[in-house]
Parts: C-alpha cells; structure tokens; sequence
C-alpha cells in the first residue's frame, strides 16, 4: 500500500548554511526533474521577509550553478520562488506557529524539516502539535542525533512524544550517495560473492575516509564534536552495515532497516585499547578551537562483529583531515590460496574488493595472472567492474523526495541510532591525549599498531585510469 505523499513542505532554519549550502539547490532540482509542486515554508528568527528569503535562495542556487559549471536556471528559480513562503519567529512564541499553520493553508500532510540545533527539536514539536500542524505530518532530522547513547535516547523520547516512529526521518545525507548506494546493490545483485563473503574467505575488511584539508572555518563546531561523533558514528558505521549485514527478506524498507539493527547490535562496543586519536598540527590554532584542545581530527579503531558470517574477522576504520587526499575507499582482503602450487602468495599480495566512493566511483577486483615467460610465477592486477561517473541526483535532492513520498529506507530508525551509539559510546570520552600528526601524513604513527600483522593500511592512491 502506497503511503500519501506530503502536500507541503516546512523547513525551519531557513535562513542557515545548510538551507543555502543545499536545500535551496536540492528544491530547485526536484522542480526541475520531478516536477515538485508543493508550498515551500521557510521558518527563522532572523527579521527577514520573504523578499529576503527570495534573494538568499538566488543568491544560493547562482553560486551553485558557478560551482557547477553551468548557467543559472532562471526559469526554475521562478518557479521555485513562486512557491517560497516566509515566517519569521521565535520558536519559543505560540505565535510563531500559528503563523505556520496560517501559511500551510489548505495542507494536511506537512513535512517539517527541521535543519536547527537538537536542543530546539523537542521545542518545534510541541509547537507543531499544539496548533494542530503535527497530525498526519511528517518530520525530517538532521545529524547528529545526539552526542552519545544517553542524549540519542532522550531525543528519540523527546520527538515519539508528538510523532510516531514512522513518521521521523532521520537524515544522513551520505546514504543519499550514488556510490553508497550502489555498494548495497552490488552486495546483493550477484549472487558469486555470496558464497566468500563470510569469516571463511575473508581476512579483514578496512574503511578509510581521508580528507586532504582541515576543519575549513569550523573550528568552535568541530572542536564541540571531533571525527568519532562527525563522520565514523554515523557514515561508516552505515557503510560497515551494508558491507556485512544478510540479505534483507525484500526489498521494502523495513526489511532493510531490520537487517542493518541486527548488524549494529551484532557489532562489539568498541575497546579504548582499540582506539588511536589524533590531532592535526595547526588544528589548535584554527579560530574556535580551545588552545589545548583535545579533540581528534583522527580517528583509527578495530572493530569486531560478534555473529555467525564474521566472528573473527576485524574491521579496521580510519577517518581524518589533512591527509594526503580526499577519498572513501573500502578494501576487503581475502584470504591466502590454502596452499601454494606456483609462488608464495603473502597476505599482501592476496585477492582484494575494493569500493571507491569518491571523488572517483570504483568497483574493481584485485587478482593474481601469470607473468609472461617460462615460470609460474605471477602478479597482481586489478579488474574494474565499474568506473564510469555520471550525472546523479545530489543527495538531498534524493532524500527529500524519499521523505515526501514517505519512503523511509535511507533514512535511520531509533533503534539503530541508538545501537550505532552503543557501538562507540565507551570511546567518546577521553583521558588520554590525541597524537599530533604531520599535515600532508597518514595520521599519527601509532595508527599502525591498529591493524593486525603485517598486512598494514591501504592507502587510498590517486586515481589516474580513465572511465569506461
């Protein structure tokens, strides 16, 4: 059974970063490729008008096209601009929502975005619920949902006090990723990796997330979260979960949700001997960060799936700025032949999968053929199964549309952000201090000690081949 689709669109935070940044280009391509026709309601309390909203949404969607590459959309911001509505309001005045229900006219099917701090989530909610805009409505959320295991349960409380859990929407805008999504895909559209993707076949799996600059003037917003809480939480403990849970029983939502709960409760807590942090040098002279700071802006860990495919097999994850480039690559190492009929075979030079995600999209697979010559003996090689970029939907572009349509498979359930907390929550507080690294490095030299024997890191390459 279909559900209804939302008939307007709240997004409180209107006049923000993240409105301009991608919200404002994400409306103007739905209008554009999917005909989105819905009233569009920005909220805030920054004394504007909608003639100020209006210019901000040209002024984002200008910079968008010049980034891109390509002429601004004239036609599109009109008709994007007819649809903007503007309150301006304290969420803390009833007022202001009785505003909101005013502007949403006829509507019974709101979405409400909300792209404000948490601490405001619970405030809106009961606002909404009191002027009767929350009945039938649906609610998106940003990340980071919470801080830890404590503060995600009591916003989850907070929020199931107005909403049912059906109606939440708990964004993460890298499950909207083309290249994410392709990973889970791949998983289970061929049915010849099945038989070796369990603890039989494969030796360790490694995710690292590098980025080849700094907190870019964040730094009193990062140094209040560091790399644990801003990207391996909630982005890698995704990809991890595609990479290793089972096959859902269909292909609709809740099946996939279900699958990926019973990965993350399958996942360890992660032990502090298990942990390196480190800290870029520089990091603490970046405008908002505390001089003696002790956030990471490094994080390496192991960790360990405790159920019948993986027992055994750890999972190393690295997350970091300053390093050498920007990639998000998963490497999964199988196993050595069990025994050695032409060369020696190390770990090292054993079959691999390795999942590029940016900036370039790679599929490829790494063998073993025989060198030209009288000897049996080899080397590796690598097969791509799929380099070839194309235009895609951005995420949010993606994810608002599965909202409006209420298709929640992207999105996370409470229990699953409260079990992703689980899994990191006795790390999150540190006595110990970060290692400082070397910009332009892979990161703190105890980092090695991570990974077991003497397999090491990957580490990403830049990409020279060409797309096919």
């Amino acid at each position: 059974m279909a559900t209804p689709r939302s008939d307007a669109l709240v997004f409180f935070g209107a006049t923000g970063d993240l409105a301009y940044k991608k919200i404002f280009p994400a409306l103007q391509a739905m209008i554009v490729n999917d005909g989105l026709d819905l009233p569009i309601i920005g909220v805030a309390h920054s004394d504007w008008g909608i003639k100020d909203l209006r210019a901000r949404a040209r002024d984002s969607l200008t910079k968008a096209a010049k980034d891109q590459g390509v002429k601004f959309d004239k036609d599109a911001f009109e008709k994007l601009s007819e649809k903007l509505q503007y309150v301006d309001g304290d969420y803390n005045d009833p007022a202001t929502f009785d505003a909101i229900k005013k502007a949403l006219g006829k509507a019974k099917r709101p979405l409400h975005y909300l792209a404000i701090p948490p601490s405001l989530f619970g405030v809106v909610a009961q606002g909404l619920q009191k002027v009767g805009c929350a009945e039938n409505a649906r609610v998106v959320v940003e990340k980071p949902f919470g801080r830890d295991l404590a503060s995600a349960k009591a916003l989850n409380a907070t929020l199931h006090e107005v909403f049912p859990e059906q109606s939440i929407f708990r964004i993460d805008h890298y499950l909207g990723k083309e290249p994410v999504q392709n990973l889970l895909y791949f998983r289970f559209a061929n049915t010849v990796f099945e038989p070796v993707w369990n603890r039989n076949y494969v030796e360790s799996v490694q995710i690292t997330m590098a980025e080849d600059f700094g907190v870019q003037g964040r730094g009193a917003f990062y140094d209040d979260i560091g790399a644990i809480r801003d990207v391996l939480q909630n982005h890698l403990l995704q990809v991890i979960a595609m990479l290793a849970m089972d096959a859902p029983v269909g292909s609709d939502p809740e099946s996939l949700r279900a699958e990926k709960l019973r990965i993350f409760r399958a996942m360890k807590p992660v032990d502090p001997k298990d942990v390196v942090r480190g800290q870029y040098k520089g990091y603490r002279e970046v405008e908002g960060v505390k001089p003696d700071s002790n956030v990471e802006t490094f994080v390496a860990l192991r960790l360990h799936i405790d159920n019948w495919r993986w027992n055994g097999v750890p999972f190393y994850i690295r997350a970091g700025k300053n390093l050498p480039i920007t990639a998000t690559e998963v490497i999964v190492d199988m196993k050595t032949p069990p025994l050695s009929l032409f060369d020696e075979i190390s770990q090292k030079e054993a079959n691999y999968f390795r999942f590029r995600f940016n900036p370039e999209v790679i599929i490829a697979e790494g063998a073993r053929v025989k060198k030209p010559g009288e000897k049996m003996k080899g080397e590796p090689v690598e097969l791509v199964a799929r380099h070839h970029p194309r235009p895609e939907k951005s995420p949010y572009e993606r994810l608002l549309g599965d909202a409006i349509r209420g298709d929640n498979a992207l999105f996370t359930s409470d229990e699953s952000v409260e079990a992703a907390w689980a899994v990191v929550d006795q790390v999150l507080t540190h006595e110990k201090p970060v290692a400082i690294y070397k910009p332009g490095s892979w990161g703190p030299a105890e980092a090695l000690k991570i990974v077991d024997g003497d397999e090491g890191w990957h580490d990403p390459a830049k990409e020279e081949t060409s797309p096919c």
